[in-house]
């Protein structure tokens, strides 16, 4: 069988806390929900366990009892970061992490690792000292089940590696269900019922359990019989980079710097949409004559503002040309970005995200000054009117002001015919390669597909028309709206759909 493990590291936010915070090492220490009298305390040190403080209660309370206790909170983006930190760590010992949703609980894939480790347990002793490195403690057990690793590492402490499977299932099925996680209002009707160990728990019916202690009793239940070793390892984020070669040396800091805002506002873009922000920018500058020069520029704290890092930026560079004259005479040649991410804030995230507000008085100051330069007509407007004819369908009109846009919600984005308003003359369908149809040469490659025809005739009372259209799909995978003009005998592109 496929061996696994679980890593715990116990009261993993609390862990965190004393990270942040060596000094409270020793003393007694509690993670709050919220920097306030009234927060109850969701994780406690031995040091305040012994002096009578127990999670839920409310912190002035625990003052009362403990009055050097020491207490703050941790907030989600930190404890991302940490658990984030822990994952790349685990990766050097085994390719497949799967962080769970519980904090401080790790799931390792250990196959593949026989030639590397001599035995599981050394394994596991190398994960626990190289955590210990970290700051952390953690508990390391090496079994075959999901569940079985997991409920041994909750009450234990250190690493224990299990031979076969039947030596981990007894050894789980005693584990007490006070160390697992469970509601304490359901772990408490379970000891009424003199449920007190996973193994009683097993014995109890499915449904039962489902109807009398819901859906999260009726799930540990599920795990605790099951024997799944399947793991959903997390893939390791590649670090975001932007990289630019210039055409010629540049020494012109303006134009250095708005190719940094090209380069800049993609890479926060997908800092963003990975709820991280940008904690220091690692900039790597070939020079023409001096090679490469490695730069590193840091924020005041964690930022998406590109406004910020270009300032940053600038007063780099400024720093560079100015430090010597050889320095200055290089011109750049080219540049290499590497962001260093941390967890963004909820309200960095909002900021971010929030659609640019849009000034249409400045807009409505700009078209007078295009109108005012090129005539009335130079800004105008397509408006759909009554027409036999594609082209004859629309008419352009002026543009008074602009007005604020009004989409319609939950639209779903749809399929944009563009419309030539002279149509082009194609290439002739008889006019055939050994490759296909090349409607508009060999840029586009062969026509694969041809839909219709859909026939627009009339118009005898001014000029006969009569057009056979049909949407062409090329091996490039452009689609194309055509028509042969039956009178003429001809083939012309009329648009396109995007």
């Amino acid at each position: 069988m496929d061996r696994l493990a679980c890593v715990n590291l116990p009261s993993f936010p609390l862990q965190v806390l004393l990270h942040g915070h060596p000094a409270w090492r020793g003393t007694p220490t509690a993670v709050l929900e919220e920097e306030r009298p009234q927060s109850p305390i969701l994780w406690v040190d031995p040091h305040a366990r012994r002096a009578g403080v127990r999670p839920g209660m409310r912190f002035a309370a625990a003052l009362a009892l403990a009055p050097a206790l020491n207490a703050g909170c941790v907030s989600p983006p930190a404890l991302t970061q940490a658990r984030d930190r822990v994952t790349g760590r685990l990766r050097r010992f085994a390719p497949d992490v799967e962080p769970a949703d519980d904090p401080g609980i790790f799931w390792a894939g250990l196959t593949g690792l026989e030639r590397l480790y001599a035995s599981p347990a050394r394994w596991a002793d190398a994960v626990r000292a190289d955590l210990g490195t970290l700051g952390f403690e953690a508990t390391v057990v090496t079994g075959f089940t999901r569940f079985g690793t997991y409920a041994v590492a909750h009450a234990t402490r250190g690493t224990r590696s299990f031979r076969d499977p039947r030596e981990e299932r007894a050894a789980a099925l005693e584990i007490p269900l006070a160390h697992l996680a469970i509601a304490p209002e359901i772990r408490d009707v379970l000891v009424k019922l003199n449920v007190t160990t996973v193994r009683d728990l097993v014995r109890l019916p499915e449904a039962g359990l489902l109807e009398r202690f819901g859906v999260k009793a009726y799930r540990l239940r599920q795990a605790a019989g099951a024997s799944h070793t399947t793991l959903r390892p997390v893939a390791e984020a590649a670090p975001v980079r932007a990289h630019r070669t210039l055409d010629e040396p540049e020494t012109d800091l303006s134009r250095c710097l708005f190719v940094f805002k090209q380069m800049l506002d993609p890479m926060l873009a997908t800092l963003a949409a990975r709820g991280t922000a940008l904690a220091a920018l690692e900039i790597r500058l070939e020079l023409d004559r001096c090679g490469p020069r490695v730069e590193q520029i840091r924020p005041a704290a964690p930022t998406l503002d590109p406004v910020q890092v270009l300032e940053l930026v600038r007063l780099r560079l400024e720093d560079r040309t100015s430090a010597s004259a050889h320095d200055a005479l290089a011109g750049i040649v080219e540049i290499d970005l590497t962001a260093v991410a941390v967890p963004a804030t909820h309200e960095q995230l909002r900021f971010f995200g929030s659609p640019p507000h849009r000034d249409l008085i400045a807009g409505n100051r700009a078209l007078a000054r295009l109108r005012a330069e090129f005539g009335e007509q130079a800004v105008v407007r397509a408006r759909l009117r009554d027409g036999h004819l594609p082209e004859a369908r629309v008419t352009w009109e002026p543009v008074r002001a602009l007005t604020p846009p009004s989409p319609s919600p939950g639209r779903p984005g749809t399929l944009v015919r563009r419309i030539w308003a002279r149509p082009e003359p194609a290439a002739p369908a008889a006019t055939r390669q050994h490759d296909g149809w090349l409607i508009l040469g060999t840029g586009y490659g062969a026509v694969e597909d041809l839909l219709g025809p859909y026939i627009v005739s009339g118009g005898w009372w001014v000029r006969e028309v009569d057009r056979a259209y049909h949407f062409a799909q090329t091996r490039r995978g452009d689609l194309l709206w055509v028509y042969h003009d039956r009178l003429r005998r001809r083939w012309f592109l009329h648009g396109r759909v995007e």
